[in-house]
């Protein structure tokens, strides 16, 4: 028998093995608590929505915390999945997945990496990216751009690419900070990368770099092989999201210089809408929110918000804020609206000091309600209500109401010493798995039961 048939029997083996892996889940560790996993940044369909009901809501009784521990240097949300958590961070020279119990908080297992990563502007040297989790696999993408591959049963290393080296990535303000997307058998990440020597890193640059081709790409899943790579594009720090529109899939990137629309199977763009602001150290963080055939974009720096309407294959402009004006709809920063009855909700402005929580309505762009005193803060939507953790760690439970601001709860989690227990920066999104809320500041990630107490 010649090496051909040998080559593409042992082909044929590789796929078997890779896809009775994927489809072989393992132990689900949970108790049958009620409620949804939540294994993708802002959850499921990336929209910070949850879809449980019958929670603990009226916080005059403070809810229940079920467990705490320490963390490394992260700004990264967790994620849940079949009873584990997962958390990525730094411990010195070492990035570290984590894997828990979500219940109770015991480790089962952990993977490290080496990391060199140092922040250009002072921030920490910890992973941005949150991991995502399917089916046996979790997919965790560093500061400097490595993606780790690894199994949720035990975490043993299946593969991994060190994308700053394979694509030339030129070293941005905060690193690495945009979660891939789980699409099929594609992961689907904003690598932006450059030919060889080029600037060292972007202030070095000064906005002058060049494109390779490799602004989106897309890899298979199961071995880490490149499927696909698009536009010139540079990379942001808001993740992708995807969404049908019309009956036809499309994949949302809103990368450094704007919105790009492709579709997620070929790489094939659709569109692309410049979205930046002019200023050198601009970044845009906040994520697509597409609702219907329409997608909502915003940034802090100076541009503001825009929304767009998909027809035929283009991306027209239902309204936006003035550029030469200093008044805008919103102006999120790394955090992202939640949308609710046609309404969006948002932490809008650059600065603690500033910063206001907003009500929009999304048709018009016309400000509801603002309210300041918030500081930056993320939203997470379930039950009409909207738990929005503060950067200082203040939890607060809001109605989501487009008429008026209106505050159920307030609470600051303290030890048994009366210190606080979530310091800032709480810049990570608060997550909602099972009745179990998941909230992190620095150095530390606290657990709190929203399940009511059985009669």
């Amino acid at each position: 028998m010649g090496m051909g048939p040998l080559m593409g029997m042992a082909r044929i083996l590789l796929i078997l093995l890779l896809t009775t892996e994927i489809t072989t889940l393992p132990e689900d560790l949970g108790s049958g608590r009620p409620g949804v996993d939540w294994p993708d940044f802002l959850g499921p369909g990336r929209t910070s929505k949850s879809s449980e009901t019958g929670l603990h809501l009226d916080w005059t009784q403070r809810p229940q915390i079920a467990w705490q521990c320490i963390l490394g240097t992260s700004y990264g949300a967790p994620a849940v999945s079949r009873g584990r958590l997962l958390h990525y961070d730094r411990h010195g020279d070492l990035a570290r997945l984590t894997c828990r119990h979500s219940e109770t908080g015991q480790e089962l297992w952990r993977y490290e990496h080496a990391t060199q990563y140092t922040d250009l502007l002072g921030y920490n040297n910890g992973p941005r990216c949150s991991p995502i989790v399917e089916g046996n696999r979790v997919y965790a993408f560093s500061a400097e751009g490595e993606f780790h591959c690894v199994r949720l049963s035990n975490g043993k290393p299946l593969w991994q690419i060190n994308t700053q080296e394979k694509f030339g990535v030129v070293k941005n303000f905060f690193g690495v900070g945009s979660t891939p997307l789980l699409w099929d058998d594609l992961l689907i990440a904003n690598i932006g990368g450059s030919p060889p020597q080029g600037p060292a890193n972007i202030y070095a640059a000064q906005g002058n770099i060049l494109g390779n081709g490799s602004g989106v790409v897309a890899f298979d899943k199961m071995t880490g092989e490149i499927r696909w790579q698009a536009t010139d594009e540079f990379a942001s720090y808001a993740s992708p999201v995807s969404a049908t529109l019309n009956g036809k899939p499309w994949c949302f990137v809103f990368a450094r210089g704007g919105l790009v629309g492709l579709n997620p199977g070929t790489g094939a763009v659709g569109f692309s809408f410049p979205w930046r602001a002019k200023k050198l150290e601009s970044v845009n963080a906040s994520s697509p929110v597409v609702v219907g055939n329409r997608v909502f974009i915003s940034e802090t720096y100076g541009r503001g918000s825009v929304l767009l309407e998909m027809q035929q294959g283009a991306a027209k402009v239902v309204w936006q804020d003035k550029t030469d004006s200093r008044d805008k709809t919103l102006e999120l920063h790394w955090n992202t609206a939640v949308h609710h009855d046609g309404y969006l909700y948002g932490s809008s402005g650059r600065h603690t000091s500033s910063a206001e929580l907003r009500c929009v309505d999304l048709e018009t762009g016309q400000i509801m309600w603002s309210e300041p005193g918030f500081g930056r803060a993320s939203l997470l939507f379930v039950e009409n209500n909207l738990i929005c953790l503060s950067e200082d760690g203040t939890l607060r439970i809001l109605e989501a109401t487009s008429d008026r601001y209106k505050l159920r709860s307030e609470i600051i989690l303290r030890d048994a010493a009366g210190q606080p227990l979530l310091e800032y920066p709480a810049w990570a999104a608060p997550i909602l798995s099972h009745g179990l809320l998941y909230v992190r500041g620095k150095g530390r990630l606290v657990c709190l039961d929203l399940l009511p107490p059985a009669p």
